[in-house]
């Protein structure tokens, strides 16, 4: 496996990854109205911002891209694995990554914990600091838990980042 910077060329890539896994896996868990705010808040120009901001990786195995992560300072805001990558290990590895990133510069590492992953989070160390509610379309509530980790000090890197 190697995650790697994703680059203005792999923004169309990072997009399908980010929709094709909202629109296979959330409906399990959440109305359409919150399946639909999921894809207009991971849009094309988000990710792409993201991507020139330098904050994306992507998630290479046997040359093929199977997830994606990014982060805002200490806010990972992103991860995703493609639906038939799931449960093979590949989220962890993205989560250690961005922590491995994130532990260059901050103490702690936050994140907006969606139904269907709150349970890896957890079993990586994570606990729950606050319930927050977002009203999406319909008046459908979008109910989130916003989790928090202590990370080590910064030690050799688990992931390999190549830029």
């Amino acid at each position: 496996m190697e995650y790697i910077k994703a680059t203005c060329e792999s923004t169309e890539c990072v997009f399908d990854i980010v929709q094709n896994t909202v629109t296979t896996i959330y409906p399990k868990y959440y109305p359409k109205e919150v399946v639909e705010f999921f894809c207009e808040l991971h849009n094309r120009e988000n990710i792409a911002k993201d991507i020139e901001n330098g904050n994306v990786g992507i998630l290479m195995d046997n040359n093929q891209i199977v997830g994606t992560g990014s982060h805002e300072e200490n806010h990972i805001t992103r991860v995703y694995v493609l639906p038939k990558f799931q449960g093979k290990g590949y989220g962890s590895f993205i989560m250690q990554c961005l922590e491995d990133e994130i532990s260059a510069k901050y103490h702690t590492v936050l994140l907006d914990a969606s139904l269907p992953a709150s349970h890896l989070y957890e079993q990586r160390g994570y606990r729950t600091v606050m319930h927050k509610k977002w009203l999406v379309e319909n008046d459908v509530v979008l109910v989130y838990e916003v989790m928090e980790k202590a990370l080590p000090e910064k030690t050799a890197n688990d992931c390999t980042i190549m830029k």
